[in-house]
């Protein structure tokens, strides 16, 4: 993609996607590197961004970069330990803080310059670190102190290099740093000279542009899952390549109630090239008395596979696999040495590929969740599926604890349909970032009317989450929830109890399974 952009190296950082997807809030699109792996500095990279790191510039794993051969060639920011390394690497002098600062601090200015135009003398940042800069190197001036450090912010002074180098100790991507955004957008736009035209209605017409080159005249294969990602994706190579996209959505016997049949309209008024394939008997057949919740996620990817495999024989001359793969399913492929090791594998592509020997053609590989969402809205595709929160790929079967049976399928579905509905009808379901009813194994003494009952339990889990790496549980009002579980219990025979999960992640994950 030929674009204006920024470069991150990362470090390894809890926070390098964040300052990604700050920087792409700018309209100016950002990409994520190793540290490593430096690409060539053409003309569309304006700027570079140095992230945090939980290692130490003074330690034995110091992660090191070219730091010599790309200093002043582009405007470089860096940001807590590459404000340390900066410092470290031109002679400055960087020691272990008596104590580890972590938390708000009030920013001090000590000098006028374009990175903190706009800034408030006190303005509060986030601060995570267990090295400080006491000194700067030669060729570097101060722009900013705390009451706890001597140097908070600092540039390499005019004329020292063609392109600034900047340092600051804090972290501006986080919103604990209120102005922030500010000081990202002053580095973006005014330093790098990057001019925001990167909007959706762009991203479209280039994609679109370069499937169509890409792929030409051949057949594209793509599984549907009803998500907003595998659906952007479909609906951007249809725009490029018509009828030649082939789509299937799979029924696994593990999606909400309804759900099937409900997806398979929307993609046919979307115009989609779509079969439906009816296969919830083999999947809860192969799931029958498994408990172990890895083992139903292996189970299911396996069956998935093989329906996927047996589908795409009845197709000639496919030479694509389509796939709705987002940008933090590549970054979290890519491992960085130490910090950023693989956290999963690349879940989109599974074992297929290599199985089907079919190319890869991945439309969404370079975007976050919230830009998807923004594409598919500028495509039309229908709010139901835009704005459809999360649903895992193992669907209710990892919303079942224990073992998994058609009875208990049914269940909670009656049940989830009640807790759904009941946030729509009252205007909270885009107020939530993802809600899930889950079933447990454990059934607990209840009376209805004269009789007592001995029947299951369900748990209601709503939480508030960016992009699901960290959540928290959505403060539901009371009311809302006594009608649900009145409603749940009234309605659906064989449930007595309904608890709501208050947990935040971490400790807690946002599924039970």
């Amino acid at each position: 993609m030929r674009e204006e952009r920024i470069l991150i190296l990362d470090f390894g950082s809890q926070y390098t996607q964040l300052i990604a997807r700050r920087i792409r809030e700018l309209n100016v699109y950002s990409e994520i590197v190793p540290f490593n792996k430096i690409p060539d500095l053409d003309d569309q990279i304006k700027g570079i961004i140095l992230s945090g790191s939980p290692f130490s510039v003074l330690g034995e794993t110091t992660l090191r970069t070219d730091l010599e051969n790309i200093a002043g060639k582009k405007p470089i920011l860096g940001i807590c330990y590459g404000a340390q390394y900066i410092a470290h690497q031109f002679g400055g002098r960087v020691a272990r803080s008596e104590k580890r600062e972590y938390g708000k601090a009030m920013l001090s200015k000590v000098a006028g310059d374009g990175f903190l135009n706009g800034i408030s003398d006190d303005s509060q940042v986030w601060m995570s670190h267990g090295d400080s800069i006491l000194e700067l190197p030669e060729g570097y001036e101060l722009l900013a102190k705390t009451d706890s450090i001597p140097v908070a912010a600092y540039k390499s002074s005019t004329g020292h290099y063609p392109y600034p180098l900047y340092g600051i100790q804090f972290h501006p991507e986080v919103t604990h740093s209120l102005e922030g955004h500010k000081m990202i957008s002053n580095f973006v736009l005014d330093i790098c000279g990057c001019t925001g035209s990167w909007t959706p209605e762009k991203f479209i017409q280039q994609t679109i542009e370069e499937l169509k080159d890409k792929i030409r005249d051949d057949k594209v294969l793509m599984a549907l899952s009803g998500g907003v990602d595998s659906s952007v994706g479909a609906m951007l190579l249809h725009r490029a390549i018509g009828s030649n996209l082939y789509c299937f959505f799979i029924d696994n016997g593990l999606l909400r109630k309804d759900e099937f049949e409900e997806v398979l309209a929307s993609y046919e008024g979307m115009g989609l090239n779509i079969k439906g394939i009816d296969s919830r008997s083999r999947f809860l057949d192969e799931l029958e008395d498994v408990s172990d919740p890895e083992q139903k996620r292996k189970i299911i990817g396996r069956v998935f596979i093989e329906v996927f495999e047996e589908e795409s024989k009845k197709y000639d001359n496919i030479k694509w696999l389509g796939q709705g793969t987002i940008y933090p399913d590549v970054i979290e492929s890519v491992s960085v040495h130490g910090p950023s090791v693989t956290i999963k594998s690349h879940h989109n592509v599974g074992g297929l590929p290599d199985k089907l020997d079919l190319k890869i053609v991945e439309p969404l590989r370079m975007l976050f969740k919230d830009e998807v969402r923004k594409v598919g809205r500028s495509l039309e595709i229908p709010e139901t599926i835009v704005g459809r929160h999360p649903f895992p790929g193992p669907g209710l079967a990892i919303r079942i604890l224990g073992n998994i049976t058609p009875d208990k399928v049914s269940l909670l579905q009656e049940a989830d349909a009640i807790f759904i509905n009941k946030l729509k009808s009252h205007n909270l379901y885009n107020k939530v970032w993802q809600a899930a009813t889950i079933l447990l194994p454990v059934q607990s003494v209840g009376v209805m009317g004269d009789e007592r009952t001995y029947e299951k339990t369900v748990v209601l889990r709503a939480v508030n989450s960016v992009d699901g790496m960290t959540a928290e549980w959505s403060r539901l009002p009371h009311d809302f929830l006594a009608e649900v579980s009145s409603e749940i219990i009234n309605r659906v025979k064989g449930i007595n109890r309904v608890v709501y999960d208050i947990s935040t992640k971490p400790p807690a994950t946002i599924e039970w399974e």
